[in-house]
């Protein structure tokens, strides 16, 4: 059980604890570390930072989702990725001493809690285990950002559409109904597929009872949808 930190709700330092970048950090280090930070909820819509901004933070998603996006040269925007709770984001451009490469944009309401490099620099100065720490921590992030490129390219489509859909709906049996928190094309683009193939996943989910309205989702059998993400069926694609 992850032990109390100053400031921070239980459920949200038990997320701290299980992101790869915080994992061998003791919890005094993590306490001091957290004890720098600022956590806040912000609306949908809210921007964080935008490109080529001084990188001098960087953040950790409690609650919500956030869209990076690189603009264009015409204006329009490119998402880079879909920010799930409990995973760090603008870490390596602040660690680089960098600026921002994108903007980020809350897409859903979102807590969020931003480390400053200033706060950062503190903490190393008064324990320079910090460094070694996440040093560790930083390479078993890698290892697991490898696991997920690989359950990508290996895991049918509707799988890991229905495992995400899961994410929405509460715990044991029954059905659910929720409201997606952004538009399914940033949906698709957060499961690493295109919309016309995020579109036919959803066909394929409606056989075992799910449902798209809109941004509307009803799940007939939560139990039924769980065997179905946990077996070996779907087309790969």
């Amino acid at each position: 059980m992850t032990p109390p930190i100053p400031g921070l709700r239980p459920q949200d330092a038990a997320l701290l604890r299980d992101n790869a970048l915080f994992q061998r950090l003791s919890d005094r280090a993590l306490a001091t570390l957290v004890a720098t930070a600022q956590g806040r909820t912000v609306p949908r819509g809210t921007t964080l930072f935008v490109q080529d901004e001084a990188a001098d933070r960087f953040f950790v998603l409690l609650d919500g989702w956030v869209k990076l996006y690189r603009l264009t040269h015409d204006g329009g925007e490119a998402v880079v990725n879909i920010v799930a709770p409990g995973e760090t984001f603008a870490e390596a451009a602040m660690f680089a001493s960098g600026q921002f490469p994108v903007c980020a944009e809350a897409v859903a309401e979102s807590r969020v809690l931003t480390i400053t490099a200033e706060g950062f620099a503190r903490c190393l100065r008064e324990d320079d285990g910090i460094a070694f720490a996440m040093l560790g921590s930083l390479s078993v992030r890698l290892r697991h950002l490898v696991q997920q490129i690989e359950q990508l390219q290996v895991q049918p489509t509707a799988q890991r559409v229905g495992s995400f859909l899961l994410r929405f709906c509460p715990p044991g049996g029954g059905s659910a109904m929720f409201a997606l928190p952004f538009d399914k094309a940033l949906v698709a683009r957060r499961l690493g597929m295109q919309p016309e193939t995020f579109s036919r996943a959803l066909s394929k989910l409606r056989g075992i009872g799910v449902e798209t309205q809109g941004g509307t989702v009803s799940v007939a059998d939560l139990d039924e949808l769980r065997r179905f993400c946990q077996g070996d069926g779907g087309e790969r694609g």
